[in-house]
Formats: structure tokens, C-alpha cells, sequence
């Protein structure tokens, strides 16, 4: 029976059901969690026998760069980065190429391989939402979506400036839906534009050229009007900054502008069961914190500043942060910060790109090597480490690498690993330069997290913050059936055997999707449909009606026609959209 299984006898790990490692069945049933299967369905039923092995909801990566222009162009910037990692084909799976910046095909086996099945592309620039499907569209196994750029949209910078916030709103909803994505990113607000005049922002409270917005405004004015939407996520920050030292300070200030603004999710979608609330509690999403936390005032004299940013985190509860890990080796640095790109190209001379998206965002790509021997590099290495470890609610956390930026997905398993074993961490220590020891708090942690936090991690909190635990990041019944089971033993787990840690995560021992098994040790046996969300964003129809006016009318600004700018559904795979704001 095709999405029907039974998962038996293994060590269960669901934090948003408080489970930690009871052992018990899983039964899935065309593709969902169910409590039992009948007598007749548990004999046409598939069985895994997961006894001695810790088993998971399948992996969900909200912050990742998988699809569009820029991810493309780092393909093209990278050759090196292909001839030296390529898949071959078989008579189930595509061949495919690339490391840091892997292809379609390629990416999506990858991710299965070590056990997920969601991730969700952190930064879709409006103008290439189109270019962005497609790539999500012919990326395999994975349920996908994406976040539209709109921290520096010339429409949205007009409307906050001159206090129209319902304007605003109604053009947030109708952009969700022109381009069937997901939740609102805000990259360097007011600084890429900027950026366009060969210029940035320095401080929160600096007014861009032009339309004369600060960083400030337009972080209060997004937070607004995301929670006056109800979106299913928090606004995702990117702050202002990034990368310098001393950029702690205006971090943990960018992140107080969202403190006064309550949480209004408003989903009209079907639950899973859970025993956790599964409503948004945050208001700003802030995304790799690493990069956001440097302390100094030069390369000279930098240091950590995740300690002060991670005791302010730990003092309110309207952030959640993803940690942005360094874990050395090759990279592909890539971002709609512009700026920040630019000034890693005049500290290393690498290749770099640049471009300029007409009225609505910016990129930067830039190939680059973490070394363990460079000070920086290795401080950065423990940054991303203590942003999981000193932050004391793992609630508040979600592990990323912000790929390709700061390491591959692939590089997982080492994040992983690292915050479970401290005997790992010191063996790292060992091999880089002191600088990660001496300007960092990591060499006094001695935390290890166990597998039911990194469960938080890595699948319930990834989705719980993005509004998708109604279905994802959870094994309660009505959820999807995707389930990873890792070669295992909770009762005989060892941390500082972080061999067998590395083993477990780089290839799952099952990778469940929708009640198929997907990948078995790492190999790709079945590739079964996938999915695409949006948000479809109700607001009234004389509100939208009057923005779409002005909206036609500055559309002139524009390279394209007003009827070329939209993204059909054709170019989704299976379009789901889900509901928002369908009370008002």
C-alpha cells in the first residue's frame, strides 16, 4: 500500500509530543501519521524494524540557499567546485555535480541521504521568483519553499515612510501571492539600496538616500505589518552590519524594535495532534546570528559577541535565532547584503559578483575557504557553536550552516556532532588556531546536548517557527509521514565516541517521506512527489484594489510589463498553498 508503513520498536524522539526516546510504533498511512493501521492495512503494510535506533521527524532546514539567480551564479563561479564532486547517474537518480553549491538533482539526494525531507530557500528577490521555482521545482525528494526579499522594496520603503501601513499590508499579501512564496525576509534593511549609490547604512537610525528610511523604520514597519497579515512565520532578519566587528552591539538593538509587537499568527489550515501549543510565540526571526555577533572595533582586536547577544536572547522571549555554523573547509558566500559581499572582496581579492535588482534588492557571490590556521576563521568556528550552546532554551534555536555561506548542508553532521561531544570540540580545538579558544566563551562550555534537543534543533523548532508544525517537524497523528531513523542507540550512546555520531548523521540509516522510504544508508531508493508552499494572504478587495492603482502606476520604473511580472502556478510543483488572514 503505497504511503502506508510501520516504524516498530524504536526509540522515539518528538519534542513537539514530549517525547524523549519512548520506545514505541510509528504508523503511517497514505502519507500521514496515524494512530494504528487495521488488520488488513498492517499486512499490505511495509515494516522497519527500528529496535536499538533513535528515530526522528524528518530533518527540516528553514534557512538555506538552494534556488534562484544567485545560487545559480555561485554554480558558475565555482568549477572547481564541480569537476571534483559529481554523482554519477542510475536507472532511479539523476547525475549531478558540486559541493558547496551543488546541483538541483544533486542537492536534493544530499539532503535526503542524512535524513531531510523540508527546507525552505531563505531569500527569493521578487524579479527572480519565477527562476527560483523552477530550480525548486526540479529539485527532488524535498517539500520546498521560499522567503520573499522586501527590505529594501521601493513600494514598501514609500508606504512606511508616509505611514500607510495598511497599504503596506495589503501590497505584502499580493506580493505572497504574485510570486507564491512564503514569509517576509529582510536583508540589511534600507542599506541595500543604498548599496545601488555605492554607499551602505552604519547605524539604525541613519536615513538611506532618497526614500529617507532608516533601518529602524522599516524593521518596526515590517514586524507591523507581518503580524497584522498573521503570517505563519516571524519576519526573518538579516541585520544591518553584518560581518564587522563590533556588529554585536547594533544586532542586539536591531532586535528590540520587534519587542513590543505581539505574535498574531492566523492559519486557517488543519492541525497535526500535539501536546505543545504549536502557535508562533516570536515576532523576529533573526538569521545567522554568527555572522551578527562580532565584538572589536578591527581584524586586529575582534572577538565573540554571541555571549552578550546570547544573554539578551535568554531574557526575552520574542526572538528565535538560526546559528549560522562555520565548519571549515570550502564555501560559496552568498546574500542580497551586497555590501557585505563587496567587503569580503576587499579583504581576499576572491572572485566576486555583484547586481542590482530594479526597485526590490540586491546580491552578492563570492567563492571562500574557512581555514582552521586563520585566527578569524577559527574564532568563527566556535561563534557558530556557542550561539547553540550559550543560548539556554534550545526553544529559541535553529542549527544552520546559512548554506553555503558559512559551510555546505553536507557539513551537518559535524554541527551536529559538535555540539553533542565536547570531546569533539576539544579535538577541533586542538587543530585550529588558539584565537577560538582565546577570544571565544567556548573552551569553558562543557554543555552537550542530547538527541531530544538536537530533535528541537533540527526538526520542531524549525517548523513550529515557521508555521509549519501543523505538518512538519513532528510525529503526532494527522502529521506528514516523514520519519529518520539514525543508526543510533540512545541506551548505549557514548558522546565522546563522536565517530559513531559523525557515521549516524552523514547517512541515515531510513530516510522516511510521506510513508516511502527514500533513502536507506545513504543511498536514494524511491523518489516520491513533493510539494511547494505559499502563503495566500486574504486582505480585502477594495484595500488591494487601491494599492494595485499606485502599484501600476510606479510600475513604469520597471524593465518588465506589469502582466510578465506575476509567477503562475505551472511553475510550482504541487502548489499548496496555505491560508492566512481568512477571518478578516
Amino acid at each position: 500500500m503505497a504511503g502506508t508503513i510501520v516504524i516498530k520498536n524504536g526509540y522515539v524522539f518528538d519534542p513537539l509530543n514530549e517525547l524523549k526516546g519512548d520506545v514505541m510504533d510509528i504508523c503511517i498511512r497514505d502519507g500521514k501519521v496515524v494512530r494504528e493501521l487495521s488488520p488488513a492495512e498492517s499486512k499490505d503494510a511495509k515494516v522497519i524494524d527500528a529496535k536499538g535506533l533513535t528515530v526522528m521527524p524528518g530533518g527540516v532546514d528553514s534557512h538555506s540557499h538552494v534556488a534562484g539567480a544567485k545560487v545559480n551564479a555561485g554554480r558558475q563561479m565555482r568549477p572547481e567546485d564541480h569537476y571534483k564532486t559529481n554523482l554519477k547517474k542510475t536507472e532511479l537518480t539523476h547525475s549531478g555535480s558540486g559541493y558547496t553549491v551543488p546541483s538541483v538533482y544533486k542537492q536534493g539526494y544530499d539532503y535526503a541521504a542524512m535524513g531531510y525531507t523540508t527546507v525552505f530557500e531563505a531569500a527569493i528577490p521578487p524579479l527572480e521568483a519565477r527562476h527560483s521555482h523552477e530550480e525548486m521545482r526540479s529539485t527532488p525528494l524535498l517539500d520546498m519553499g521560499g522567503y520573499l526579499v522586501l527590505g529594501n522594496n521601493w513600494f514598501l520603503m514609500r508606504y512606511l515612510k508616509e505611514g500607510e501601513l495598511e497599504r503596506a499590508a495589503a501590497y505584502v499579501a499580493w506580493m505572497m501571492k504574485t510570486h507564491k512564496t512564503y514569509g517576509i525576509k529582510c536583508v540589511n534593511p534600507a542599506g541595500v539600496e543604498n548599496w545601488g549609490w555605492g554607499e551602505n547604512v552604519n547605524n539604525l537610525d541613519q536615513a538611506n538616500i532618497h526614500f529617507e528610511m532608516s533601518p529602524r523604520e522599516m524593521i518596526k514597519g515590517l514586524t507591523e505589518v507581518n503580524e497584522m497579515l498573521g503570517m505563519p512565520m516571524p519576519l526573518h532578519l538579516h541585520a544591518n552590519n553584518l560581518g564587522h566587528p563590533g556588529c554585536y552591539e547594533l544586532t542586539k538593538e536591531s532586535l528590540k524594535i520587534s519587542a513590543p509587537v505581539k505574535p498574531k499568527q492566523n492559519l486557517d489550515i488543519e492541525w497535526a495532534e500535539t501536546k505543545m501549543d504549536l502557535a508562533r510565540e516570536r515576532s523576529v526571526y533573526l538569521t545567522h546570528l554568527m555572522f551578527n555577533s562580532f565584538a572589536g572595533t578591527s581584524w586586529r582586536d575582534c572577538e565573540s559577541g554571541v555571549k552578550d547577544v546570547a544573554s539578551y536572547i535568554n531574557s526575552v522571549d520574542h526572538v528565535v535565532i538560526d546559528s549560522g555554523c562555520t565548519p571549515f573547509g570550502e564555501a560559496t558566500v552568498m546574500t542580497g547584503d551586497g555590501p557585505a559581499i563587496h567587503d569580503l572582496y576587499t579583504l581576499t581579492g576572491n572572485k566576486w559578483s555583484n547586481t542590482d535588482i530594479e526597485l526590490e534588492c540586491g546580491s552578492g557571490v563570492l567563492p571562500f575557504t574557512y581555514f582552521k590556521s586563520n585566527p578569524v576563521h577559527s574564532m568563527q568556528w566556535a561563534m557558530g557553536l556557542e550561539t547553540l550552546l550559550l543560548i539556554k532554551d534550545p526553544w529559541k534555536t535553529i542549527m544552520t550552516t546559512d548554506s553555503p555561506n558559512g559551510g555546505p548542508f553536507t557539513k551537518y553532521p559535524e554541527v551536529m556532532t559538535w555540539i553533542m561531544s565536547e570531546a569533539y570540540r576539544k579535538k577541533t580545538f586542538g587543530e585550529c588556531h588558539k584565537w577560538a579558544n582565546d577570544r571565544t566563551e567556548l573552551g569553558g562550555v562543557n554543555r552537550e546536548l542530547s538527541l531530544y534537543e538536537l530533535a528541537i534543533l533540527t526538526r520542531a523548532n524549525p517548523a513550529k517557527t515557521i508555521g509549519m508544525a501543523h505538518r512538519k517537524g513532528s510525529l503526532g497523528v494527522g502529521a506528514d509521514g516523514d520519519v529518520t531513523i539514525y543508526a543510533l542507540d540512545p541506551q548505549t550512546l557514548n558522546a565522546d565516541n563522536y565517530e559513531e555520531l559523525l557515521r549516524a548523521f552523514r547517512h541515515a540509516a531510513y530516510t522516511v517521506k510521506a510513508g516511502e522510504i527514500v533513502a536507506k544508508s545513504g543511498e536514494i531508493v524511491s523518489v516520491p512527489e513533493k510539494r511547494t508552499y505559499y502563503s495566500d494572504v486574504y486582505v480585502a478587495d477594495a484595500q488591494e484594489k487601491d494599492m494595485l492603482a499606485d502599484v501600476k502606476e510606479w510600475f513604469k520604473y520597471y524593465t518588465l510589463g506589469f502582466a510578465n511580472y506575476p509567477t503562475p502556478e505551472k511553475y510550482l510543483e504541487n502548489p499548496t498553498p496555505i491560508k492566512v488572514n481568512q477571518e478578516s
